[in-house]
């Protein structure tokens, strides 16, 4: 499939091409998952300060009901997933095994009827379109998590004329954000038109990676307008990082510490779009999201749509196992994060669940690795041109305060140098332990 008139781009510098198994679930269209009888929804699920729970043990609540207020201009609203009692609030361990506080709730009555009322979005103002994706808690549906209506405050003193919309999904295995972009094409346009008056900017882009070939053509089709320009993008992991995608898209470079804001961009995931569109048109609030199930020995391997705070033991018992996972991760092979509580609950920033074999985990197994050979490969690979090596040495030697000379805090934890060390050092785990200690 060829598109005519359209240069294929990509960023400069680093970057690896993992196999990206993404041919389990690529053509599984989105299903429901099952109503979960319990939900723990934690108030972390967004960078920034965590929501404060605003219910206690006892209360009745609906479905979409807040339970967890924004605690100052750097956080987000959490709603409730189901209906049904509040039987806990209190302190549970999250996807990072750090405690944060989560509200437990019991399933009791029935889902309501959704709100099929719509919104005249273009009768709205920038300030109206902003207040309703902060009331919905929209957070960065990519992962990352930042708060929606953040990113769409331009702080005084910026400018920015150019929005950019992630398609890429670079992460191996998943496919969440490629189904939404084939079933929804027109529902995610239309949120990206909406978050395109909320800045008020004139140039927006759709970066879609050549793996996605039927998404890219739906988009040139249904786009129809000018004002929305598709670029396909070749196959290139982590080009679904800000920085990246800017430098592929518009070759701007973000600079050492700063923002998109710095170079008058925003960057909005292609689910994040959807979901705007739904709290601005609907006042849904956030309380689902798509995500991928997969690996190996999964039996139902599938793009699901999931309750916000179900629990991986239900994941389990709906989808099935062949053998005993070896590994799960939350999140994709290189930037998830390995869980091992059967009670750590789909967030927001969930995009998809990997079941690796025992003999698949053996492959990646931290606990034996070699001294650093000082051969340069994950400097030739760091996209972002650190120097991994000296970054994980440090760490390892618990100098911490010498690691913010090495512009550790750049360091986006794509896992490229983990993915080319010969020695399987865990590099960009050192690099996580590092960045924690110079917060503290």
């Amino acid at each position: 499939m060829k598109f005519a008139g359209l240069k294929i781009r990509s960023f400069g510098f680093g970057g690896v091409h993992p196999k990206d198994n993404k041919h389990r679930t690529s053509e599984q269209k989105i299903e429901n998952f099952h109503l979960p009888h319990k939900v723990i929804i934690p108030m972390a699920q967004h960078l920034g300060k965590p929501s404060r729970p605003i219910v206690k043990k006892g209360d009745i609540i609906t479905e979409g009901q807040l339970i967890g207020e924004k605690d100052g201009m750097f956080s987000s609203h959490i709603h409730s997933s189901i209906p049904g009692k509040v039987v806990d609030v209190g302190n549970y361990s999250s996807i990072n095994s750090l405690a944060t506080p989560a509200v437990v709730i019991q399933l009791e009555g029935e889902l309501k009827k959704g709100n099929d009322q719509q919104t005249d979005w273009k009768q709205l103002n920038s300030d109206q379109i902003i207040q309703r994706v902060a009331l919905a808690g929209i957070v960065g549906l990519g992962g990352a998590c930042f708060p929606t209506d953040m990113k769409l405050s331009v702080p005084s003193g910026k400018m920015v004329d150019t929005l950019i919309i992630n398609g890429v999904e670079c992460e191996p295995y998943l496919n969440c954000d490629y189904r939404i972009m084939i079933e929804k094409t027109s529902e995610v346009l239309e949120g990206i038109r909406i978050i395109k008056k909320a800045l008020n900017v004139k140039r927006v882009f759709i970066g879609i990676e050549l793996n996605k070939k039927k998404a890219i053509r739906q988009f040139i089709d249904t786009a129809g307008k000018d004002d929305i320009t598709i670029v396909p993008l070749r196959v290139r992991y982590p080009q679904g990082g800000e920085k990246q995608l800017i430098k592929a898209v518009i070759k701007k470079e973000v600079p050492s510490g700063g923002l998109p804001f710095d170079v008058g961009v925003v960057v909005c995931n292609v689910g994040t779009a959807f979901a705007v569109r739904e709290a601005v048109l609907f006042q849904r609030p956030l309380t689902e999201r798509t995500v991928t199930v997969t690996g190996t020995i999964v039996k139902k391997t599938g793009n699901y749509k999931m309750k916000i705070g179900t629990l991986l033991q239900d994941v389990i018992e709906e989808v099935g196992l062949t053998e005993e996972a070896g590994k799960i991760i939350f999140g994709g092979p290189m930037m998830g994060v390995s869980v091992i509580s059967m009670d750590t609950p789909v967030t927001k920033g969930t995009c998809g669940i990997l079941f690796l074999s025992k003999k698949e985990a053996k492959k990646i197994n931290y606990n034996r690795f070699e001294s650093c050979l000082h051969c340069s490969r994950c400097l030739m690979f760091c996209p972002i041109r650190l120097n991994p090596a000296m970054l994980s040495i440090l760490s390892e030697k618990e100098r911490y305060d010498s690691m913010s000379r090495y512009d550790i805090m750049d360091c986006i934890e794509c896992g490229c140098c983990n993915y080319v060390c010969p020695s399987h050092r865990p590099i960009v785990q050192l690099i996580k332990m590092g960045k924690l200690n110079i917060k503290k």
